[in-house]
């Protein structure tokens, strides 16, 4: 995913607190502050895309690991405007996970980010965070 989802990323941007680990709502009973992150994948790679072979393998070795107690993915479709100027469109994964250790969770979801772009040659994945309030 070239440049995928910069000008979203910044957009997003301007609109997040400045640091949603401190910036946890105020949760009613039963439900507790926690946040979310939502990571978007591009499938696309110079001509082919990312099989669900190889998406499988990622999510079982990469991910699954960093985040055992539960995760989601979602098929999607984004775009975004490529340093061209052209309008790119291309199948992506959004995988959403919610945590309750805040600052600990970071050098994971980095590690997961990192991993993907080194093996699947991206130069970004979108990564959006806010925080929730949740009940198991």
């Amino acid at each position: 995913m070239k440049r995928t989802f910069l000008a979203a990323a910044l957009l997003l941007a301007a609109c997040t607190p400045p640091s949603p680990q401190t910036a946890a709502p105020a949760c009613a009973a039963p439900l507790k502050s926690a946040l979310q992150v939502d990571l978007y994948f591009g499938r696309g790679i110079a001509g082919h895309e990312v099989s669900e072979a190889d998406w499988a393998a990622f999510l079982s070795e990469e991910v699954t690991p960093r985040f055992p107690d539960g995760l989601s993915v979602f098929d999607v479709r984004g775009q975004y405007r490529n340093a061209q100027g052209t309008i790119e469109r291309e199948r992506s994964k959004r995988l959403t996970v919610v945590v309750f250790d805040a600052p600990s969770h970071l050098a994971k979801v980095q590690a997961v980010v990192d991993s993907y772009k080194r093996r699947h040659a991206q130069d970004s994945v979108l990564r959006v965070e806010q925080p929730v309030c949740v009940s198991l």
